[in-house]
């Protein structure tokens, strides 16, 4: 066992390449989701339950039905709920306030600040997901397009208006798919905790920078941004939920994700049916090279 340990840290950016290659083949991460208190769309991280993927929503409507909320416009008067989904768009344009309401309606709360980091920075207590040197690219934080200069040059592109128009990130290069980016992770599971989106946790802060910026307030996990009061968002805040091991059901199947994410990727404008596109030609490509993803398994245990 020791020399396995030793081995993965010589390498850490093939590790978190398996690593993350395996959980999205497989739906999960290292931790065993059925038996260690936590749903399947969820990860353990000490006691508490984190999930996978950058949280997105659903509306509640009057009847008690539901129906997919978009990525691109904020929730702030409208009842909605917490999902936890690889390949979809995650929400942006989020306030703590009602991130913390969205995390309650599923059961679930925004993470402790500490929680967030651990789940962060794996058990090896790294910088970066992936290790402690930066990889550019290995998160969705590199050489992506800064789009509130497109639709608004000059000083405009920090306005309210700017930081909240709706194309920003439909644009192409913007914000990536839940999970897409398979180094970002590590032996827990969680993916995008640094990069892609901002993300709320329970201090009230919102950790790990996002797609354009994940060095200015701390670097990777260690980044915290406490300039904005719980009223705030913007097209880069996001956020995911966490709980209390043991105290969720298991709920979720496959048929039951797969009937939620098709009509949350078709139902949030014109861009997100490219990107569903692209989701699934890469979910098929993944699929054909399974037995790929074993053999590179092998030969991470074996260098």
């Amino acid at each position: 066992m020791q020399g396995n340990r030793a081995r993965t840290r010589r390498h850490p950016a093939l590790t978190a390449i398996v690593t993350g290659l395996l959980a999205s083949l497989t739906g999960v991460g290292t931790a065993s989701a059925k038996s260690d208190g936590c749903p399947s769309e969820m990860v353990r991280v000490g006691n508490a339950c984190v999930d996978r993927w950058e949280g997105s929503l659903v509306e509640t409507l009057a009847d008690g039905s539901e129906q997919p909320w978009s990525p691109y416009t904020p929730p702030t008067g409208h009842r909605v709920r917490a999902i936890s989904r690889a390949g979809v768009v995650p929400q942006a344009h989020i306030s703590y306030y009602d991130a913390k309401l969205a995390c309650q309606h599923s059961h679930k709360r925004l993470c402790r600040a500490d929680e967030w980091v651990r789940a962060c920075k794996g058990p090896e207590h790294t910088r970066w997901p992936y290790g402690d040197d930066y990889v550019a690219g290995a998160c969705v934080d590199y050489g992506r397009t800064p789009a509130t200069y497109i639709y608004h040059p000059g000083r405009a592109a920090i306005s309210y208006e700017g930081m909240n128009d709706p194309r920003v990130n439909m644009t192409p290069n913007t914000v990536a798919l839940t999970g897409s980016a398979n180094q970002c992770t590590n032996e827990y599971g969680a993916f995008d905790m640094v990069g892609n989106l901002h993300e709320w946790a329970g201090d009230g802060r919102f950790h790990g920078g996002y797609y354009l910026d994940t060095k200015k307030n701390g670097s990777g996990c260690d980044y915290v941004t406490s300039a904005h009061n719980g009223v705030y968002y913007d097209y880069s805040t996001g956020f995911r939920c966490c709980a209390d091991a043991g105290t969720l059901d298991d709920a979720d199947d496959a048929d039951d994700a797969d009937a939620e994410i098709e009509p949350a990727l078709a139902s949030v404008g014109r861009l997100d049916r490219a990107l569903e596109q692209i989701a699934h030609a890469s979910i098929e490509q993944v699929t054909r090279h399974r037995a790929l993803a074993g053999m590179i398994a092998g030969l991470c245990t074996g260098v």
